[in-house]
């Protein structure tokens, strides 16, 4: 069962826009940046959401020299406000996964078979061989498509090795990865909280 749970998980987390793609590119395509060790920006990303009093903050390091794209986009999303009022939309026992834009209020699905992204242009995929253990920031994508990455992403809560290599790594929690577990033990439906844990904002601070 437990087995085939992870396969389950694995899935989901590959067509996080389920929509599917027309490419089957696959990371057999995908360059990977070997033996580069993560060095940490001189800022981070301060996810804060609405009731801080009950999941309080989450601080994320940023990794430019692994993943310039990737944190570019973050970060240019971050600034715009792109992330104010999204909400973890899917959360289980492995990740929490945020910025699907159809999540804000008032929004209208863009369609029925695809999760909103930020609109712009996607980021082609920057895998690397740092693998995917606890407290990992990784981008999601759309379906089969490697370089489909856009404003999606997710924070692992244990190691996840059928992710490396399989998924762009831009980060790591830092500090407040108990306010991660306390998202991911939320009550749900399936992987949907039943009471939303929204975003107020993510800020992007320099690093003390």
């Amino acid at each position: 069962m437990k087995q085939i749970t992870f396969i389950a998980l694995a899935i989901l987390l590959t067509l996080t826009a389920c929509g599917g793609s027309s490419s089957n590119t696959s990371n057999k395509t995908a360059e990977i940046k070997k033996g580069v060790q993560p060095v940490a920006d001189n800022e981070i990303a301060v996810i804060e959401p609405e009731n801080a009093a009950a999941y309080g903050t989450i601080k994320i390091e940023l990794y430019s020299n692994i993943a310039p794209k990737m944190v570019e986009r973050f970060k240019e999303l971050a600034r715009e406000g792109y992330y104010d009022g999204i909400i973890f939309h899917r959360v289980n026992g492995m990740v929490i996964q945020a910025g699907n834009s159809d999540t804000k209020p008032g929004a209208t699905p863009k369609s029925a078979m695809r999760e909103g992204d930020s609109g712009k242009p996607n980021v082609p995929a920057e895998f690397s061989d740092i693998l995917y253990d606890t407290g990992i920031v990784g981008a999601a994508r759309l379906g089969n498509n490697v370089n489909s990455a856009n404003s999606q992403f997710f924070v692992t809560l244990r190691r996840m090795p059928d992710f490396d290599q399989n998924y762009t790594i831009f980060g790591k929690v830092i500090e407040g990865m108990n306010n991660v577990r306390t998202i991911a033990g939320v009550p749900k439906e399936g992987e949907k909280p039943i009471e939303a844990v929204r975003i107020k904002t993510i800020r992007i601070e320099p690093k003390q």
